[in-house]
């Protein structure tokens, strides 16, 4: 969801030639794969080509890989066209109907490819505002998955204990001394980063939070930064892995500052109408998608060290959507 870099019209027309060319995942393929809840579809005996692109970061490549895996058990002729670099790149390949089907983040797709300035307040609001708004461009959103890939503040073991504070609300009542913070330097400037954040809660920055209690780190640093004790709060991703690898804590965002970045798939509009059934199968899979499941599923890839297919093709034998052959 953060790779929203725009890449030139020249990256992308390059991306989209390597799909004439048999472009490759570089994570591997998928194993091979038998029926579970998601059966084959009745009539597609003829292998109907279906092709699914993702963005380069793990979750995305996850989310991918699982998506393969389900059209494949359903009998799909599935192109793995995952692992493309960049958020403009993997949305144009979605828009030109060299991609059948994508998922994407309602936040990205609202601030990002729909230009707009503000996010909407509430997940479900904002998923039906972008759904609406994309519609032109010929793109069709399925419902979106509980897991909401956003900003988030957390904090150590020993941190939470000594302030117990759980919500970011409850800052207003830590020791200004204690309001330090590990952030990177985006973050900390951007008009919806640390100091709208700050005041959205009521704290001053300057009076009550000084430039000194403000780190700047890249954002890889933060984690094992916020780990080590640098700070008390960190900017964190809240469905990555290394919150579980650190055991950090999450506060909660009780007053619903951050935008909310819910995975959904986006489909080719032309594909879709064709081929509906193709939204059934992903609305088997969105609801079990949830904050905790991918930072599970993260976690062992990015932690452990595991291939993201063979992650992802676990975890959906054993929700029992798919089985092994």
């Amino acid at each position: 969801m953060k790779n929203t870099m725009k890449l030139s019209l020249v990256s992308i027309a390059a991306v989209i030639g390597l799909t004439g060319c048999g472009l490759s995942p570089s994570t591997g393929t998928v194993p091979a794969v038998g029926p579970g809840k998601i059966q084959p579809v009745a009539g597609n005996s003829e292998k109907v080509e279906v092709t699914v692109t993702s963005k380069s970061f793990t979750e995305q490549l996850l989310l991918g890989k699982i998506t393969v895996i389900a059209l494949e058990a359903a009998g799909y002729d599935v192109t793995d066209l995952t692992n493309v670099p960049g958020s403009q790149p993997a949305r144009q390949l979605l828009l030109s109907g060299d991609a059948s089907l994508l998922w994407e983040y309602t936040g990205t797709a609202w601030l990002t490819y729909l230009g707009h300035e503000e996010p909407v307040d509430g997940e479900q609001a904002q998923w039906e505002a972008v759904k609406k708004d994309d519609i032109p461009n010929g793109i069709d959103w399925g419902k979106p998955a509980p897991l909401n890939n956003t900003y988030a503040m957390a904090m150590n073991e020993e941190t939470a204990k000594r302030l117990g504070v759980t919500k970011l609300s409850e800052l207003k009542n830590v020791d200004p001394k204690d309001l330090t913070f590990c952030v990177d330097p985006e973050f900390n400037s951007r008009r919806d980063g640390l100091t709208p954040m700050l005041e959205h809660y009521g704290i001053d920055r300057g009076a009550e939070v000084p430039e000194s209690n403000i780190g700047l780190y890249d954002v890889g640093a933060i984690y094992q930064a916020t780990a080590d004790g640098a700070c008390n709060f960190g900017e964190v991703f809240t469905t990555d892995g290394r919150i579980k690898a650190l055991n950090l804590t999450v506060l909660e965002d009780d007053r619903k500052y951050f935008p909310s970045y819910n995975a959904a798939p986006a489909f080719n509009g032309e594909f879709l109408k064709k081929h509906p059934e193709v939204k059934d199968i992903m609305a088997k899979i969105a609801p079990l998608l949830t904050d905790e499941v991918l930072m599970e599923l993260n976690y062992q890839v990015d932690v452990i060290g595991r291939e993201p297919a063979d992650v992802a093709f676990e975890w959906m034998v054993d929700q029992g959507l798919v089985s092994k052959p």
